[in-house]
C-alpha cells in the first residue's frame, strides 16, 4: 500500500508552523522512518499522512487516491496508527484489545463473528503474543502492551473478511514505538516491525528519535528539523556525523556512523 505526501503545510494557528513544505514517500512493503527531535513535528507529520489532520496547503494519496475521498471506515481498514501510549477506561484483556481493531469492518450492531475472532487471534500470533490473550491488558509489561496493540493494527488493516481471500497487507503508522522501552524492548520491536515487513509485506511508516532502533529497522530515512525535511535516504548514506550533527545540533566530530558505509 503506498503513501505519498506533496508539499504538506500545516500549522496548529497562522502563527505557528509545525510542517513546511515536506514531501514523503512511502512505496510498498517498505520502513520509512521519520527521524529528528522532540518538536520537529514528528506527530504532527503523522497525523496528517493519517488523515486524522487536515492539511493547510499540499496533498496526501494513498495508491494514488487523495485521502480526502476516503472514507473514514474505509481508510481506517487501510490505514492504522500506533500511538506512543495507550490509556484504557475499562481493564479490556489482550484479546478484546485486538478485537477492538476489527470495529470498521462491522456494521451498525454488528458484533465480531468468527473469521474476526480468527484473524485476530491471527493478528496475536504474527506479534508473539498469543499466550497474552486472556492476560488483563493492564498488568502487561511496556513491550508485551506494544507488541498487543501492534496485533490490533494487524487486525484493523486484515481485509479477508471483505474480500473473501487473502488480502494485501495494510499500512502501519508508528508514533515514537519504543519511547519509554528499555533496551531489551526496544530490540524486541525492531525485530517484530522487520519481521511482519519481511514475512508479512507489511508497509512501515514510523516516527522516532532513536537513531539505533531506526538504523536497524529502516530500509529509508528522512530526517526532519523544525517542520522542514533536511535530508533523505537510505540508512547507509543519511546516518553520517555531519547530518546527525546538523538535525540533533551537537558536535558533528563526537558523533559516530551509525550504520557501516
Amino acid at each position: 500500500m503506498s503513501l505519498r505526501a506533496g508539499e504538506l503545510r500545516f500549522g496548529y494557528t497562522p502563527a505557528r508552523r509545525v510542517i513546511d513544505d515536506v514531501s514523503i514517500d512511502v512505496p510498498v512493503g517498505a520502513a520509512v522512518g521519520v527521524l529528528g527531535p522532540n518538536g520537529s513535528g514528528k506527530t504532527t507529520l503523522l497525523r496528517l499522512l493519517s488523515g486524522s489532520l487536515i492539511p493547510d496547503a499540499g496533498s496526501v494519496t494513498l495508491d494514488g487516491t487523495p485521502l480526502a475521498s476516503i472514507g473514514p471506515r474505509s481508510l481506517a481498514r487501510r490505514i492504522a496508527i500506533v500511538p506512543q501510549e495507550t490509556s484504557l477506561a475499562f481493564d479490556y484483556s489482550a484479546l478484546e484489545i485486538v478485537l477492538m481493531g476489527r470495529y470498521p469492518h462491522l456494521g451498525a450492531f454488528e458484533v465480531e463473528g468468527p473469521q474476526d475472532l480468527a484473524i485476530a487471534m491471527a493478528a496475536l500470533d504474527a506479534t508473539g503474543t498469543r499466550a497474552l490473550a486472556d492476560r488483563a491488558f493492564r498488568s502487561l509489561s511496556g513491550g508485551e502492551k506494544q507488541r498487543v496493540i501492534i496485533a490490533s493494527a494487524l487486525a484493523q488493516t486484515d481485509n479477508a473478511r471483505e474480500s473473501g481471500s487473502a488480502a494485501p497487507p495494510g499500512l502501519l503508522l508508528l508514533d515514537e514505538p519504543t519511547a519509554s522501552l528499555d533496551l531489551r524492548y526496544q530490540i524486541e520491536i525492531g525485530a517484530l516491525v522487520t519481521r511482519l515487513r519481511r514475512e508479512r509485506g507489511v508497509t512501515v511508516l514510523l516516527s522516532t528519535h532513536d537513531l539505533h532502533f531506526a538504523a536497524s529497522v529502516c530500509t529509508e530515512i528522512v530526517m526532519l528539523a523544525s517542520g522542514r525535511v533536511l535530508a533523505r535516504g537510505v540508512p547507509g548514506e543519511i546516518l553520517t556525523p555531519e547530518r546527525v550533527g546538523a538535525l540533533y545540533g551537537i558536535d558533528a566530530a563526537v558523533a559516530a556512523p551509525l550504520v557501516a558505509r
